[in-house]
Formats: C-alpha cells, structure tokens, sequence
C-alpha cells in the first residue's frame, strides 16, 4: 500500500466523525490499549457496517464473510496459531505468491509485516468482523489440531488395524467430536449434520432453521468420527446397515446440553444427526413466545377450560414442542395430576408424570394413554397424534372430562380438523371434544445489532394494503459479525388461532370443507398466520420474506 493512512483520518474525510470524537476515541484507546475501531465502535461513533465501507471504498480492502469461506488445512498450516491469536488474522487462500489474509485490523501494518516474513509470501489484507475472526480461529486451530492428529494415526495403522475403539478423552478424535458440538452449541444450532460424500465428509449446522456447512474434513475420518459419536450414544458401532437412534447428555460450557442421535446408512456410509436439546432453556413463559395480545388470550382460554382438546399444528421444526412445555408450565401446580405420554421425552419437568414411548417393549402412544386414562390424570399430554387409534383415545379422554394437549402435522388450525377425521375419529366426536387449534411457524428474527430501516417496495405495500395493514417503513438487517452477515439472529413464532364455538361444532357435525370452515373462522375474528407474519414485519421484528417463506 503506497500511502498508510490511519483509520481515524480516513473515517474523519469520510465524515463519519469529528475532530473532537477522534481525539476521545484516541484518549480511551491509550487508557484501554484497544483499536481504534473496536473504541469508535464501542462508543457509536461509528457502526461495524461504516468501518467496513470506508476500508473498502477508500482503501479497496475489501470485507469477506468468514462462514461463506471454505480454508484448506494447508493454508491454516501457513501461519501459528499463535500469530493468528496475538494479531487477529485468518488466512484464507494463497493466489501465486500472494497470501490473502483476513484480519481485524487491515492497518496494522507490524502484524501484515511480521506474517510477510513467517510466510514468505506477499500479504493482501481482507477486513472481517472481529467477532467471526475470534470464532473462526478458534474453530480452524482447534479442529484443525486433532483432525492432523487423527489423519497421522490413520496413515501410521495398517489398514486392518483401523477398527473403531473406545477413545480415551484426550484422543484426537475425542476432542474433534467434542469440538464440533461445542461449536454448534455456541452458535445457537438445533442440529448438526454429519455427512458423507464420495471425496469427503461435511459438518453441517441448521442455524435459526437455516442449513450451512460448517467444515469439510477428509473422507478418511468418516469412520472413527462417526465410531465415536456412536460410543457416545451407546448404539452398535459395528452395525452399519441399519439406521440407529440414541441419545446423550453433555456439559458444555458449563450448560447441560441433551443430544438425540440418528443414525441412516447412505451410498457413501452412514449420515449422522444429532439434535441439541439445550436442558438450561427448557420453558419459555407463554407470555414470551411471541403470541398477539388477542392469539395470546384466546391461548390462554383454550389452556383454562376444565376439559377438551387444545391442539398444536405445524410441520417439523415450527417450535410445537416449544409451545405444548408452555402450557403445560402454565398448568403445572398441586391441584392437578398431569401426566404425559411422549416419544422421545424431550424436556423432564418437575411435579409432571412423563412416560417414554417404547415401541421394542409395545407401549405405544395408544397403549400408554389407555394406561394413563386409568391413573387418574386431571390433564394428559399426548406428543404427538400420529395414528387413528391415538386420535380416537385422545378425543374421549377429552370428552370424559380430561383436558387434553397434543400436536398434530397440518399445515393450518382449520385443516387439523379434516385431518382428523381423515384418520378415522368420528365428526360427533371430534365436535365434542375440540376446544382450540394453534397453528404455528417460526420466522427469523431480524438481529437486533445491525438492523437498519428501509421504504418498502410496491409489491409490499400492496400486500399491506390487501390485510388492511398501513405501514411506513420497514426493517431489515444489515449483516454483521454477531449474525454471521445474514441480518438475522434468532426466531420467534407466527399463529393462528382458532377457538371451536358452537357454530363452528355444527360445521363439523356436517364435516364441511377446509375452505368453509375458514371463511368462518375468518368471520369469528381468527388472525390468518399471514397477516399475523406481516404485522409483526410491521413491528420491526421479521421480514416479508422471512414470513413468505414458511407460510407459502
């Protein structure tokens, strides 16, 4: 770089600060020994987002995102993961003799020189966020540590030596498993994929509903990876040909972390994944799981009647698990026996009867709801109607006075309705019984440390205006470091609603269409989960898209 300007300058043409705010940043960087930019940042003179543009357009360093990049082990190897630490820089690939280096601070130009001279290679600095640098080196360093090790103990083993053992808890292998799930843990992911390909073995994480790949590994260490994550959960490891499941609890940074592991045999070995069940987060208030104060009432009503059946409606992921604990949270006290029958037990709570479905011993949901209705319950869980027999048992439980909670898989309130009858219950039951249908989907939340406003487009506006929605403008992340650059950290549910009347029982009785029955629910008052999507894009808490892609 011919001309080394200094950060503060550069901001200071730019207009983003003044004089005056340059000079307190510079007194707070002495007294803290920090960079200037985390000082400028910290205060908000300026946003991550800022930083980034002015390095960029002026200097033309340009920003990469550390999660869209795929770094060979080769690379890694390049530079100490001491020097890595000490100046925070990342390498990211090598171009003739030219090391592209993603670092905190591209104007350090001692840590670009001391690199220069570790390496050999001319540097050309990449700016990335300071946050995804700290993760990135320590997921890079430390996988890559134990993934040399275990490919060095393969290459020293004759091949019929490499059979999978019982790993002591310093092993190599050890501390990649552990280091893959305490990654996972820590950036929030509810699964982790292991997966195997003809020429290598992907780790892939869902974040926020989201799949992305996390590292690529040889396709040598597919055996004693997926060995090891067997022992973990006590399955077969020599058996390979049929899918296994099990399960393990760990303590991760000091959470206690529940991990259900499935097994399935592909054409290139057997695919893992484990689903992370975090113990410490195990209920969430009602009040907090993103309800409208009139969802949230009619909720709440539904949860009160001393008999019925309160469903939850959703595909796989939608967060019915999460909403059922709720309830069942909300009616947990001493005046009431409660007792659920689940498959598996996702979260034990306390003062609740919870019975594991075992269908190697017979008991079925059906078998144990028969067994439960005879322990005298005031109110029964079922986790799931999966079958007409299951059904039917769980309508007259709620019809002999039981109030009765379960999910079932539909894609709206109304359609749990045809849907039940569908599997065989009787219309003068099903009337009888029902008391209140939730359906749900989870949204990504936009993340709260670089969201920015915007004027939403035509297209939008039209879709307001078609709910009868007024809205000004909008909200939308940025991307930044603490959401991994995709403008979106964490989610939050979206509902409808519908509370069965006695009108509504009357068009069961007749077992009407899904359309009828949602024209009148329509007429009662029940929000659509569409429009209860787009007013919390309204609020600034999701995004049209967001609420598009699970709803359509």
């Amino acid at each position: 770089m011919a001309v080394r300007k200094r950060i503060g300058d550069l901001l200071m043409e730019a207009g983003l600060i003044t004089e005056e705010q340059l000079q307190a940043a510079l007194k707070e960087q002495r007294d803290l020994k920090m960079r200037l930019g985390d000082v400028l940042i910290t205060r908000k003179y300026i946003s991550e987002t800022q930083l980034f543009d002015v390095l960029e357009f002026q200097l033309g360093i340009p920003h990469v995102e550390l999660y869209r990049q795929k770094i060979e082990s080769k690379v890694i190897n390049m530079i100490p993961q001491r020097l890595a630490e000490q100046h925070q820089v990342l390498p990211l690939r090598t171009e003739g003799n030219k090391l592209i280096l993603a670092m905190a601070d591209p104007l350090d130009y001692f840590a670009i020189d001391e690199i220069r001279m570790a390496t050999g290679f001319r540097i050309e600095p990449a700016i990335a966020s300071k946050d995804e640098l700290q993760r990135a080196i320590k997921r890079y360093y430390g996988l890559q540590e134990s993934v040399d090790q275990i490919m060095q103990n393969l290459q020293a083993r004759e091949p019929e030596e490499r059979k999978e053992t019982r790993e002591e808890e310093d092993s190599p292998v050890v501390k990649t498993v552990n280091q893959i799930i305490t990654q996972a843990v820590a950036i929030g992911a509810s699964d982790v994929h292991i997966d195997p390909q003809e020429d290598s073995l992907r780790v892939r994480y869902r974040v926020d509903g989201i799949m992305r790949t996390e590292r690529t590994l040889p396709p040598h260490m597919q055996s004693v990876i997926i060995a090891r994550v067997k022992i973990m959960a006590n399955l077969n490891v020599s058996e390979r040909r049929v899918p296994q499941d099990g399960r393990v609890e760990m303590d991760i940074e000091f959470r206690k972390v529940d991990i259900r592991i499935a097994t399935l045999p592909t054409i290139h070995g057997e695919k893992v994944v484990m689903r992370i069940l975090d113990m410490g987060n195990t209920l969430t208030e009602i009040e907090k799981l993103g309800f409208s104060e009139t969802n949230l009432h009619k909720f709440k009503q539904g949860l009160l009647s001393p008999y019925g059946m309160v469903l939850i409606t959703g595909p796989t992921g939608s967060g019915k698990t999460t909403t059922l604990y709720s309830g069942l949270a909300r009616l947990n006290h001493d005046e009431v026996n409660i007792i659920t029958v689940e498959d598996p037990v996702e979260y034990q709570l306390q003062g609740i009867n919870q019975v594991q479905v075992n269908l190697t011993n017979g008991l079925t949901f059906a078998r144990g709801l028969r067994a439960i209705l005879r322990q005298d319950p005031n109110i029964v869980m079922v986790g799931e109607i999966r079958d007409g027999e299951t059904a039917e048992i769980s309508v007259r439980a709620a019809m002999t006075g039981h109030l009765v909670l379960s999910t079932l898989h539909t894609n709206s309130a109304v359609n749990s309705i045809t849907r039940l009858i569908d599997m065989g219950v009787e219309p003068f039951l099903l009337a009888s019984s029902l008391s209140c249908i939730i359906a749900q989907r989870l949204v990504r939340k936009i993340c709260d440390h670089c969201v920015e406003t915007h004027d939403p487009g035509e297209e939008e506006r039209a879709l307001f205006a078609e709910y009868g929605i007024e809205v000004g403008q909008l909200k939308r992340g940025a991307g930044c470091g603490n959401c991994g650059r995709t403008g979106y950290k964490g989610r939050l549910a979206i509902h409808e609603v519908l509370i069965v009347d006695e009108e509504l029982r009357s068009m069961i009785l007749r077992t009407e269409s899904d359309s009828a029955y949602m024209a009148y629910a329509s007429k009662q008052g029940m929000v659509p989960m569409l429009h209860d999507g787009l007013l919390k894009v309204k609020a600034g808490r999701t995004t049209v898209s967001e609420v598009f892609r699970v709803t359509n």
